[in-house]
């Protein structure tokens, strides 16, 4: 019985589901034909074009565009349709200023043979004298160039003497604190800076008095006569 209710119900869904594709059928393609009648049924106007006279745009016509209302579009006209086009044909020729342009144009970009000469032999006489202006440096350069070997040899000899004797003076300095304060001291440390400003002190009494003593003996020696010392 469940079995049998079950195929009825079933039947009934099929019967409604063909029902409702058929409408959707009918209904699209009645749309179709609607369109095609619409379609079918319209006729646009002919524009009205005139292909025997030629188009010559008004100029104080606000709907004319501006490229048309040209001198070059003027050109185009006339030599498009001639006397027809209703140009004036001195109208067309370059004014005084557009011809000096004209003019100079050409002038820089197709100079006569003679400028082109000139322009070529001016160009060769700087490049030789850039050539031999540079080869005279070249030349004093190499000239120099010993003396310039010497001198950065010497150079070099006394940046190694000096750093040599700084190093020396500093490890001085670094066994003389040892055996002051009994310890190694840091070359960075203020006992150290104070015991180096100590000495420099020191060894400039000692070139002062060194230096009074040398005037000093150089003044008590006794001056010898000019003839004494001739004879």
């Amino acid at each position: 019985m469940a079995a049998s209710m079950l195929c009825r119900r079933t039947a009934v869904l099929c019967r409604s589901l063909t029902g409702i594709s058929s409408q959707k059928t009918v209904l699209s393609a009645s749309c179709r034909n609607g369109l095609l009648l619409q379609t079918a049924s319209y006729n646009p106007k002919p524009l009205k074009l005139n292909l025997r006279e030629p188009y010559i745009p008004d100029k104080d016509s606000e709907k004319t565009p501006e490229w048309q209302k040209t001198a070059r579009y003027d050109r185009k006209l006339f030599g498009r349709y001639g006397s027809a086009s209703g140009v004036d044909p001195a109208s067309l020729w370059p004014s005084h200023e557009e011809l000096d342009k004209i003019i100079a144009e050409e002038n820089e970009w197709h100079p006569p043979l003679e400028v082109m000469q000139k322009n070529i032999e001016a160009r060769e006489k700087l490049e030789t004298e850039k050539r031999l202006a540079k080869e005279k440096i070249i030349a004093d350069n190499m000239a120099k160039m010993p003396k310039m070997v010497a001198d950065w040899r010497r150079e070099k000899h006394e940046s190694k003497r000096k750093l040599k004797e700084e190093k020396a003076q500093r490890t001085k300095l670094l066994a003389e604190a040892r055996e002051r304060f009994g310890f190694a001291v840091d070359p960075r440390s203020p006992k150290f800076l104070e015991m180096v400003a100590e000495i420099e002190k020191e060894e400039r009494k000692k070139k002062k008095l060194m230096k009074r003593r040398l005037k000093e003996e150089q003044a008590a020696a006794p001056v010898t006569p000019p003839a004494a010392a001739a004879s």
